[in-house]
């Protein structure tokens, strides 16, 4: 991204959590009783929580250490505790207006009013933690989500193919090496005939996956007909050259605005992801010129990382859309959003002829917790024309 965008794009950003994480504390300083010595422990920790993703995010680039661990996780699940937080605060705020033009509290809550709010208080800290708790092994419990497609083209002799596609995995702090290795027995036991990442493998900082040998066991996935990967938007956040110099390093064959003819039975085609204008101020190839090197008489699957503009793959003879990218939102109500951006924002849809299938991604980006919905390894079985 150029640097004015995103010296704009941070600031807007920053400045939506100063004011969200000042709403939370100023409701949550009300809730202590005034003169108690908890209200100084309150501040202090609220304010170390608070700016701890910010400035692990900041150590992990110039000095990566445990401190910078610990600070990444904590400020982690706290973007998760501060999303509802805000929202159970929203919720009592408006039950307060309403209270103040049309009083409806019972007798002892305005009796009590006080010891009613630290109670409210405590509640709420149980049933955010709850949330967390429950959400976080949620993302820790991918499931398999099993497709079976036709594809009316021949393939040269070939009945199927088994693809296996994850997408969305966010290697780094969070998701580490032990769980990529569980992550890979999983793709692996599928047996594909080809593995497929549409796009953000990495996340921002590529150091902490130098630092656990990540790659060895990207190294470890094989297939009888490859293993492809497209970029997604955090490879550019995170540097684009070295992420993709990583991954080819480490046996994953990178698709940027490219073509390849797979056992002369199916095109596959790579698109860059959107991202690249913002970051560098090119433009990705137009879909139309990638497809002047495919035979649409073969079977075509596209992988592209951003489910936009789906009516200009729908409308050229493209038989699988591959996309990931949405999380379909990862937090509950964030799912609502994403359904209102993108047509599909996570599932399949078979659009004028053509299969489209968007996962909610295997991996998760900022808090390590997933609410609403699952993580899913992709399992696509195409059968072809005899």
């Amino acid at each position: 991204m150029k640097m004015t965008n995103f010296l704009i794009f941070f600031s807007i950003v920053l400045a939506i959590y100063g004011v969200v994480n000042c709403y939370i504390f100023v409701r949550g300083w009300q809730a202590i009783p005034p003169g108690s010595t908890v209200r100084v422990y309150y501040a202090v920790a609220f304010a170390l929580v608070a700016a701890s993703f910010i400035v692990g995010r900041f150590l992990e680039r110039i000095y990566l250490s445990r401190l910078s661990d610990m600070l990444v996780w904590v400020g982690s699940f706290w973007l998760g505790a501060m999303l509802y937080f805000f929202l159970i605060i929203y919720i009592l705020d408006i039950v307060r207006l309403i209270n103040h033009f049309m009083p409806f509290y019972p007798h002892f809550i305005r009796a009590n009013y006080p010891r009613v709010k630290e109670i409210i208080a405590l509640s709420s800290i149980g049933l955010v933690a709850t949330i967390l708790m429950v959400g976080y092994i949620n993302a820790l419990s991918p499931r398999i989500r099993t497709l079976n497609l036709d594809i009316p083209k021949s393939a040269n002799g070939r009945n199927s193919l088994n693809i296996v596609s994850a997408s969305d995995i966010h290697l780094g702090t969070l998701v580490g090496r032990h769980r990529f290795d569980l992550i890979a027995d999983e793709i692996l036991a599928l047996k594909p005939d080809i593995v497929l990442f549409p796009g953000d493998i990495l996340d921002e900082d590529l150091a902490p996956v130098i630092r656990e040998n990540i790659g060895e066991s990207l190294r470890r996935i094989k297939a009888p007909l490859g293993v492809y990967a497209i970029t997604g938007n955090h490879e550019y956040i995170g540097g684009v050259e070295a992420a993709t110099r990583y991954l080819l390093e480490h046996e994953i064959t990178l698709l940027r605005d490219s073509v390849v003819k797979i056992d002369d039975a199916f095109f596959l085609v790579g698109r860059e992801d959107r991202s690249i204008a913002g970051f560098t101020g090119r433009r990705r190839l137009p879909l139309d010129q990638l497809l002047t090197q495919v035979d649409t008489s073969l079977p075509v699957i596209l992988m592209d990382h951003q489910p936009f503009e789906l009516e200009q793959v729908s409308s050229r003879n493209i038989d699988l859309q591959i996309s990931g990218h949405t999380h379909h939102g990862q937090l509950w109500p964030f799912n609502f959003i994403t359904k209102a951006v993108y047509e599909v924002s996570w599932g399949y849809k078979n659009k004028d002829g053509t299969h489209i299938y968007v996962s909610s991604g295997v991996g998760t980006w900022g808090p390590p917790v997933r609410t609403g919905n699952r993580p899913e390894i992709v399992n696509i079985k195409l059968y072809f024309k005899e």
